[in-house]
């Protein structure tokens, strides 16, 4: 075969590689397809998303009742019971609500540990109607367990169906069932269905209080067809501060569990683009794809041990399901790497294949390519956010057209790379311009043993890697096909992580995009340095980057299906008898420039949190209007303990309220303090003496989402001869339906933003403990 033949078939497969690394990782689906009624059915699935997501059932709003009585309805018509827990939970972080779960249960032969199945089923305040988080969830369950009991099967395992509520309040809904539910102590292994965004790959990410050994070999076992997930990602996500309801289950049950969940398309997470017609059925698919296997699987196999203190590395291949070694292995793997290594360079030394100097050349366009490459991704964007300001109210930190800069930084970083790479070749020197690359992700592999043991399985390029580099050496014939399909297992590892990093992170981490691509391409230089003429590639690069900036260019621009977020509070502050319009944005639009045409700078006073840290940044005067104010009563307690004042607190809302927020100084620590009966637990329990109560490091104490005006009761103990001020904030989101205000709605081009206190109407006033 001749030199160019081989090159183009290297090509190919390289090429084939990348595509199958995004392509191969799901399930087809045909909705018009008829599935059999033992089998998941996608199409009867998306009926259940279809029927939960028609308008934001957040906790307290009408659509939330109508989505509760959905989900008894559906599990009613499968012959189950149906049970309700409800009561007050006040979490670590301070949230204070009434959750309602729905529980069923089905009994199975034996009496082991219980399978959980568990999705929430409330929407995100104040605007999303929640079709991917989390009705994909539900519906999934709903769907998987109807096929699952149309089947005929009996499972050894009981089954145990949860649809928690107040999931997006603060896992709230999971805290009640985990501590107060007697089933919860039933429970051996949790499936817990997600999403943060409305497509793509659904990741599998396990929680467990020890080792992974055990969950891993069990997922592994149930035969899920298309798995996607890694080490290095479980091992991060371990790092960080998790909030999902199987983390609740985890620290305060010690259940172990699996998440499933899914992220492209971000910008559409918790805003009110949530709709059933944006949820991908390709992700819908994947997710009853994970299910049914491990129902069937976990259903008859033994549950009661599924705790581990041996983790193992695991990652997966697209179409070759899990690979999963113990960490035993990683200090061995890297021992054999570098002696490899070493043998096939003193081989090629030996046989004058190989040279010194031009080996050590080989380490300047390796950090050259990873320096520019680096540098112009983080400019690139930064240029991006000065040329499009727009881009600043995307709370997500993915734009619409994320994926089209995606695609240019990695093009971009393409050019960059084949231009230094083609400045320093030399006929026929490839493989020692492969040396360094081996060299650095041996030393990667060393940082991931010492500091990040999840990331450890990236020595696996690295031993195909050397064996590209032996036949090189070696130059036996049809060389160019054999290392080209040894570029695989660096091209899927890789690839994944330089789209979903920007996608998950935000486009900031573009950076990081980049010095991934020049990674991966010094690992594939053996291919495109075949080609004699390879600078044209990077001219095609460099047109190709162009060309998806242009695209991304016209599609930088707000419409109907790339909608503006925008915001609008009208805040009464009663002590200082003043109201004022309120927004977040740095850039007004029609909406709400016509409010602040006296804008000032708002000022940064005590506020909602939101998950960005987002505060006002403009306000301007607003007409006062009759509000009812929350009712106050302050008594001190006649029985006071040693040295501590003790209050009784009642705040009663006089109007339709969805949500309040309570501060005080934070150097004041309350000796106890309980809300409707609740105390909060510690932040980090064994890790921290931080609490939100007793040793506080925030001004904000409580948050209260109020269900049907209930009363919320306090009782707060402080130092003796103390008198703090405290200030509450009183917010319903109805500033559209307020006839004195007469808002008008916004245009097709428009949604609320996210993440933060919006649309609200907001009574601010204080008391004293005295």
């Amino acid at each position: 075969m001749s030199k160019n033949l081989q090159a183009l078939l290297a090509l190919i497969i390289v090429i084939s590689g990348i595509i199958w690394s995004f392509t191969g990782t799901r399930p087809q689906v045909d909705l018009e397809k008829q599935i059999p009624a033992d089998q998941f059915s996608t199409a009867r699935a998306f009926e259940h998303v279809k029927a939960l997501a028609q308008e934001p059932h957040y906790v307290g709003s009408k659509a939330h009742a109508y989505a509760r009585n959905y989900v008894v309805d559906e599990l009613e018509k499968l012959g189950l019971l149906v049970e309700m827990q409800e009561g007050f939970t006040m979490n670590k972080g301070g949230t204070l609500t009434r959750p309602q779960n729905i529980l069923a249960r089905i009994d199975g032969k034996g009496n082991g540990k219980a399978l959980l199945l568990m999705s929430h089923y409330d929407s995100a305040m104040h605007s999303s109607p929640g079709a991917s988080d989390a009705a994909s969830g539900v519906a999934t369950i709903l769907e998987g367990i109807r096929a699952y009991l149309a089947s005929g099967k009996i499972p050894d395992n009981d089954i145990i169906l949860l649809f928690t509520d107040a999931e997006e309040l603060g896992l709230n809904g999971a805290e009640l069932f985990t501590e107060e539910h007697p089933w919860a102590k039933d429970v051996g292994l949790a499936l817990n269905f997600e999403s943060r965004g409305s497509g793509g790959n659904s990741f599998m990410l396990l929680e467990t209080n020890g080792g992974n050994k055990k969950l891993i070999e069990h997922f592994a076992e149930a035969g899920v067809a298309h798995p996607v997930t890694n080490s290095l990602a479980y091992s991060v996500y371990k790092m960080l501060p998790n909030d999902t309801d199987l983390t609740v289950l985890r620290e305060q049950g010690n259940i172990n569990g699996l998440n499933f969940a899914f992220i492209d398309d971000h910008f559409d997470y918790h805003t009110a683009t949530d709709i059933p017609a944006n949820l991908d059925m390709r992700t819908l698919a994947h997710q009853g794809s994970y299910l049914m296997p491990l129902l069937e699987y976990s259903a008859a196999v033994p549950l009661d041990d599924l705790s581990s203190e041996a983790d193992v590395l695991f990652f997966n291949i697209p179409g070759f399901r899990l690979v999963k070694y113990p960490y035993s292995w990683i200090i061995p793997l890297l021992i054999i790497s570098g002696i490899l290594l070493l043998t096939v360079i003193i081989f090629g030394l030996s046989n004058r294949k190989l040279h010194v100097k031009a080996m050590a050349k080989g380490f300047a366009p390796l950090l050259l390519s990873l320096i520019l490459a680096g540098l112009l991704g983080y400019f690139f964007w930064q240029f991006a956010l000065w040329f499009y300001p727009g881009y600043a109210e995307m709370e997500h930190g993915f734009t619409y057209n994320g994926y089209w800069y995606i695609g240019a930084v990695i093009f971009l970083s393409l050019s960059v790379c084949f231009y230094i790479y083609h400045r320093f070749r030399k006929p026929d020197n490839s493989r020692e311009l492969m040396v360094a690359p081996l060299v650095l992700w041996i030393i990667i592999g060393a940082l991931a043993a010492a500091y990040l043991k999840g990331a450890a399985y990236f020595i696996i390029p690295v031993l195909f890697g050397i064996i590209q580099l032996f036949i090189l050496v070696n130059d036996p014939k049809w060389k160019l096909p054999a290392v080209a399909f040894l570029c695989l297992p660096a091209i899927f590892l890789l690839m994944p992580f330089i789209v979903s990093f920007p996608v998950a992170l935000g486009l900031g981490m573009l950076v990081l995009s980049a010095i991934l691509v020049s990674l991966l391409f010094s690992l594939l230089w053996p291919v495109f340095g075949a080609f004699r003429n390879n600078q044209l590639f990077g001219f095609f690069s460099f047109i190709v980057f162009i060309g998806l900036f242009i695209v991304a260019h016209f599609k930088s621009d707000f419409n109907e299906e790339r909608p503006r977020p925008n915001s609008l509070v009208y805040l009464v502050d009663e002590d200082k008898g003043v109201a004022t319009w309120n927004t977040y944005e740095e850039v007004l639009d029609e909406y709400t420039a016509p409010y602040f045409e006296n804008a000032v700078e708002a000022p940064q006073d005590h506020w909602f949190g939101s998950k960005n840290g987002s505060n006002f940044s403009k306000t301007a005067p607003a007409p006062s209007i009759m509000l009812p104010k929350p009712y106050i009563s302050v008594e001190k307690a006649v029985n006071q303990p040693d040295g501590q004042d003790l209050y009784n607190v009642k705040i009663a809302p006089n109007r339709d309220i969805n949500r309040m927020e309570l501060f005080a100084d934070r150097t004041i620590n309350f000796k106890n303090f309980k809300a409707n009966s609740k105390e909060a637990g510690d932040l980090r329990p064994g890790e921290s003496s931080l609490h939100v109560h007793k040793n506080r490091w925030r001004d904000s104490f409580l948050s209260y989402y109020a269900v049907n005006k209930d009363t919320l009761r306090l009782e707060i103990s402080v130092e003796e001869g103390l008198h703090p001020e405290i200030t509450l904030l009183e917010a319903s989101y109805d500033l559209h339906e307020n006839p004195q205000l007469n808002v008008p709605p916004r245009s097709a081009e428009m949604i609320p933003r996210p993440f933060v206190m919006n649309d609200a109407i907001v009574v601010k006033t204080s008391f004293k403990l005295e």
